[in-house]
């Protein structure tokens, strides 16, 4: 019995001193990264989406990274009427794969309606796909606005679909 009592010590002491000189040595960091957004809504009555944001992004793991990001975006209709701007809020988890530059991130926010003509927010989500370098991201994101108004067979309804790309500069922190 003091054999295996011994034997069990001295692999756990074992164990406790590979797991010590195992520590992780990645450096985190903050990267600030400032973009411009361009796309299409997938509904009436909006033709083109037009803006720009900041994200925070901070890098917990060598693939995984936690995301802040505020903005502006324009929404601007088919015909001549009132454009509609918004202010997205969103935080998101961004997961990269094949060498730490193609990512996947989902995102989830608030969006603030900057439009006297509407003054309704609402929430969303945001799924995106991109590249990124020491310098530049690139991505394609979709965005589901629940309660911004669209045309629907010819009525008002909720549910503002669109595809985006964004291109940022990124800074290290």
């Amino acid at each position: 019995m003091t054999k295996i009592f011994t034997v069990l010590c001295i692999f756990f002491y074992a164990n406790f001193i590979v797991a010590q000189e195992n520590v992780d040595t990645y450096n985190r960091n903050f990267k600030l990264a400032v973009g411009v957004n361009s796309g299409l809504p997938l509904n009436d009555p909006y033709n083109f989406n037009l803006g720009s944001d900041v994200r925070l992004q901070y890098r917990i793991s060598e693939t995984y990274a936690l995301c802040l990001t505020a903005g502006y975006s324009n929404l601007y209709l088919k015909d001549n009427g009132i454009n509609f701007g918004y202010i997205p809020v969103k935080v998101g988890y961004k997961s990269f794969i094949f060498k730490n530059e193609f990512y996947v991130m989902g995102e989830l926010g608030g969006a603030f309606s900057t439009t006297k003509e509407y003054d309704n927010n609402t929430v969303f989500f945001s799924p995106s796909i991109g590249f990124a370098t020491k310098y530049v991201d690139i991505s394609l994101h979709y965005q589901f606005l629940k309660d911004f108004p669209i045309t629907k067979d010819n009525k008002v309804d909720n549910g503002l679909d669109q595809l985006l790309i964004r291109l940022a500069y990124v800074f290290d922190l």
